[in-house]
């Protein structure tokens, strides 16, 4: 019988977009580049961190960790959900709709 590996797991980074967790994204994503871990990259999901625009330093910032993925999504800020709102895809904004439409997607098909 031959020996049959499993197929890498599929992950999907999540990261906020102050310093701190575009760090950690960007140190991953570089681990996952090395081959140091064994796991297939899906995309990198940022969520922003507050209202209004980042400042440009950051949006710099995370438009090079963007790029250290296959795939990146943003997610907007949502007030009512920092205020303990139940958090439910069928009544978030529509972008949200489409980026959980996209990550089923990518996470569901059985390319490599």
């Amino acid at each position: 019988m031959a020996d049959q590996q499993a197929p890498p797991a599929r992950v999907v980074l999540v990261a906020r977009t102050h310093a701190t967790g575009l760090r950690a994204a960007q140190q991953a994503a570089t681990e996952w580049a090395a081959g140091l871990v064994a796991v297939k990259l899906v995309g990198l999901v940022l969520i922003v961190d507050t209202p209004g625009r980042l400042p440009r330093v950051l949006r710099d910032y995370a438009q090079l960790v963007c790029g250290a993925a296959p795939r990146a999504w943003r997610l907007p800020w949502i007030e009512a959900w920092r205020s303990g709102e139940p958090v439910c895809a069928r009544t978030a904004p529509n972008d949200i709709g489409r980026v959980l439409d996209d990550l089923r997607a990518q996470c569901t098909s059985h390319t490599t």
